[in-house]
């Protein structure tokens, strides 16, 4: 138990120092690069860094466990501790343990922080940079949902409504109704059309129909549970999904013969990546030498930190092929943190069986 808090209060203060540094160093050069196309008001300057903040958070996190990891165990070694700890008994399956404890912990709470809007942060900062506003209307908007073709005008997700409301509905593929609005709001579950008029052409035009019939309708609604934040999201192919709007967006679109291939992607990227953490720092934990004397650490440390910084490249590569629907998601994301995990268990079995745990 000693040996446990002792390092996981290292481990957390390396990361937290590590963590900080990058953060601070990403989101201060973006601020610099961009400082002069930043709105005037001092209250979007500052969310517009914070979400910076958020976004660095979001992208160097994992980083900044491994290195926090690479960095404590070098403390250990310099320090001498970790050869004392071996020379009191501790295994390295001991000495492991809280990499892993702590590393797996800070996973789940980044995992759960996409829960909410800081999922989105990127977006909302570049939203401030090039509109002055976190989230700017989208416009033109047309999509089919169940049996019907909607056009929005104007979608404003943020205050839950559209402009200049289209609806038509196809009959033996044949333009039947459609329904023509200035506006409709969405109400926490349906789409609510007021004021609007509906236009019906008959299916079969002749000189005995009645020809284009026209009425006033009092309130319509369509588009059950479909959120205005869904609509934005999945017409301009974002992947920046909350939890709650990804699985949201599956369960409505799955059935719509819609493709969810970015849906999926942000799902796994949330719930699988950030775990090729633990893998990596188990594999790279056997292989730190225990003492200076065997290995020059400098030198080690350097190629820990390079290695990383290549899986780390690799995978955000493969992220962003899958995103962009050149690969699946089940390739690109999930295959190689199964198989670092793999690897990761591999390397502790052959290292159990060589008697070194």
């Amino acid at each position: 138990m000693l040996a446990f808090k002792y390092i996981a209060f290292h481990y957390l203060k390396y990361f937290l120092i590590i963590l900080t540094a990058l953060v601070t160093f990403m989101a201060g050069f973006d601020y610099l690069d961009f400082a002069a196309s930043l709105p005037d008001s001092a209250n979007l300057v500052l969310l517009y860094v914070m979400y910076k903040v958020f976004f660095a958070i979001d992208m160097l996190l994992p980083l900044s466990l491994i290195f926090a990891m690479i960095g404590t165990k070098i403390y250990l070694i310099r320090s001498n501790a970790l050869v004392s700890f071996y020379s009191l008994g501790y295994s390295k399956t001991q000495i492991l343990a809280p990499f892993v404890f702590v590393s797996v912990s800070v996973v789940i709470i980044f995992i759960s922080l996409h829960a909410t809007s800081f999922a989105r942060a990127d977006e909302f900062s570049n939203n401030i940079r090039k509109y002055s506003t976190n989230l700017k209307p989208t416009h033109n908007l047309f999509f089919s949902y169940e049996d019907k073709y909607i056009y929005f005008g104007e979608l404003q997700p943020l205050a839950e409504r559209a402009k200049d409301v289209r609806v038509f509905i196809a009959q033996d593929e044949q333009l039947h109704i459609a329904i023509v609005a200035d506006s409709a709001r969405y109400d926490g579950k349906y789409w609510v059309i007021d004021g609007a008029y509906q236009i019906t052409k008959p299916l079969n035009i002749s000189a005995a129909s009645n020809g284009v019939d026209i009425k006033d309708l009092d309130s319509i609604k369509i588009l059950k549970g479909f959120r205005p934040k869904i609509i934005d999201q999945v017409h301009a192919g974002k992947v920046n999904y909350t939890i709650g709007d990804a699985f949201d967006a599956v369960m409505l679109l799955r059935t719509q013969n819609v493709s969810i291939d970015r849906i999926k992607s942000a799902i796994y990227k949330i719930f699988v990546y950030p775990f090729f953490v633990p893998s990596l720092i188990i594999i790279i934990f056997f292989f730190v030498p225990i003492s200076s004397r065997s290995v020059n650490i400098s030198l080690f440390s350097f190629g820990a930190i390079l290695a990383t910084l290549l899986m780390w490249g690799v995978l955000f590569a493969l992220i962003e092929l899958s995103n962009n629907k050149t690969i699946s998601s089940e390739i690109g994301i999930v295959l190689p943190v199964v198989i670092l995990a793999l690897f990761a268990s591999f390397r502790w079995y052959r290292t159990s069986k060589e008697g070194l745990i």
